[in-house]
């Protein structure tokens, strides 16, 4: 199975000229509702089997990725969001939990804290551990999540599988290496990453460690596996980046 790490499907889109594509001082196009074929049309274009699915960080609809993953079980798990900092934060990781996430992703940049904190994060990573779900941590060359505050979490979860989106590019790609190389529970995804950084990550991690992310919309799936087969030859290793490695982590014994 060629199974993808990390995608947005953003239902809500407010205001946000990021979000909507406004120029500045245009008011916000129309609400568009989220259409699941579009996804599952280029998935299908590129012969990917499942991806996941989160919200991005500006607004966190639980509900709504719940709703789309139920709706294509076959096709999508979901990752659900919390702020470390709100109140409901672990009850919030139980009842995700609960309607079938398979994890957990965390913006530290957008949601304003940094990784290393371990009063905020050590009871997220037990509550995760609880529940069986993964960690992707938003590492994109942001100062509030470098690869070695990752870590620094990381390593007292060792039951949690723990994923550095991005590999922490563009200038922490190197550290996010070294942790992924030390830490037995870091993994590193391929989403915004350089061809150049996927070979060196294979160079000095082999295949085990890596896992395709292509974060569509902003990327397509057919440039994703072209970038990867480029950077690793051999079939048997690009399969485990392409599926392997994230079948084994969600427990899909078949794939």
């Amino acid at each position: 199975m060629i199974i993808d790490a990390y995608n947005t499907a953003q239902n809500e889109r407010g205001r946000s000229d990021y979000l909507t594509g406004a120029r500045p001082g245009e008011a916000p196009p129309p609400h568009v509702p989220f259409d699941p074929n579009a996804l599952l049309e280029r998935m299908d274009a590129a012969d990917v089997d499942m991806a996941m699915v989160c919200s991005l960080a500006q607004r966190m609809e639980n509900d709504f990725i719940i709703e789309l993953v139920g709706k294509h079980p076959d096709r999508f798990f979901g990752f659900g969001q919390v702020r470390p900092s709100d109140d409901d934060a672990l009850a919030e990781i139980a009842r995700i939990a609960g309607a079938g996430m398979r994890g957990l992703k965390l913006h530290p940049t957008l949601h304003g804290y940094q990784f290393s904190d371990h009063g905020l994060l050590d009871p997220v990573f037990e509550a995760c551990a609880e529940h069986g779900l993964l960690v992707l941590v938003n590492a994109l060359d942001d100062a509030f999540c470098s690869p070695l505050a990752i870590e620094e979490i990381a390593k007292g979860h060792p039951g949690v599988p723990t994923i550095i989106a991005h590999m922490g590019a563009v200038w922490n790609v190197l550290d996010a290496i070294l942790v992924a190389e030390r830490t037995s529970n870091l993994y590193l995804d391929t989403s915004a990453t350089l061809l150049a950084d996927v070979r060196r990550a294979y160079r000095r991690l082999g295949p085990d460690k890596i896992l395709m992310g292509t974060e569509w919309p902003g990327h397509d799936f057919d440039l994703e596996r072209m970038k990867i087969g480029k950077a690793i030859l051999d079939d048997a290793d690009r399969a485990l980046v392409e599926g392997g490695n994230m079948a084994r982590l969600l427990g899909l014994a078949d794939a």
